[in-house]
């Protein structure tokens, strides 16, 4: 296995007939920001059901999934939803909600249609963060938003070349992380089965992939140096991220959406 990762610089395969990918990260958070403080501020159950089935059909129209993905979010939620609904309910206060119907007792306790609803609308809300959040978290990289950051928001580059940098770690100690496993297994570290030798052989692995670490970033410390990261105000960027007119069109759409399910849906 090599140590080498995938250059976040680099471009990537495109992806065909999916807008998402091909939308600046910050309008993909941008589109999203009110929808997530409207949800902030209401406690009807109709509102987030709206603006989690729209984000929901932006993820199926807009972005490609893999098929775990797209069960998860055709299956998943709706369970996700209805359990946390009910989780919800038998927390919530049935002196303090107005419809007192009781649907089932355990014993003294009586579960209300009240609660049931209050725990829907808390469910729903937390439920369409989670999606809305997704249309970007799914379909931007990690260097693809640092650079958006630099380049847009003017962020200064040594944080966002950090952000890039410590991206990068993550694959290398993914691979650094099976070799150490892979020498383990031959060397005999740790045998067995079940939790105990499970966790003897993770404990084994802290200190090899921590020195690891530790080389690998002395090592880009060193690279970073001899380019002169941080001598200059300002650096070039091999594929440099554009605010383009698609962008400013899907963070307007974004926003009328989000005011038309405020003003229009009865609450």
């Amino acid at each position: 296995m090599s140590f080498l990762s995938a250059d976040p610089y680099g471009t990537g395969t495109p992806v065909t007939g999916r807008f998402l990918h091909h939308l600046n990260p910050l309008a993909k958070v941008a589109a999203v920001v009110p929808a997530w403080v409207a949800l902030l501020f209401t406690r009807d159950v109709l509102t987030p059901l709206v603006l989690l089935l729209l984000g929901m059909l932006l993820l199926l129209v807009g972005a490609r999934l893999r098929p775990t993905l797209l069960v998860a979010l055709l299956v998943g939620v709706p369970v996700v939803v209805l359990v946390m609904a009910v989780s919800f309910g038998f927390w919530t206060d049935a002196s303090r909600v107005a419809d007192r119907t009781v649907l089932f007792s355990i014993g003294a306790f009586g579960y209300t249609a009240g609660a049931l609803a209050v725990g829907f609308a808390t469910s729903l809300r937390l439920t369409a963060l989670v999606v809305l959040a997704l249309v970007g978290g799914l379909t931007t990289t990690g260097p693809d938003l640092a650079r958006a950051l630099v380049a847009q928001l003017r962020i200064p580059y040594r944080i966002g070349y950090t952000a890039v940098a410590a991206y990068r770690f993550v694959p290398r100690f993914g691979a650094e992380l099976t070799l150490i496993r892979q020498a383990q297994r031959v060397r005999g570290v740790a045998p067995g089965r079940g939790p105990i030798a499970a966790f003897r052989r993770a404990f084994a692995a802290v200190v090899p992939l921590l020195a690891s670490s530790i080389r690998h970033a002395d090592r880009m410390a060193l690279a970073m140096e001899s380019r002169a990261f941080g001598a200059h105000a300002t650096r070039t960027e091999r594929t440099p991220s554009r605010w383009r007119v698609r962008d400013t069109v899907f963070t307007l759409a974004g926003w009328a959406a989000t005011a038309a399910v405020y003003v229009l849906v009865p609450r």
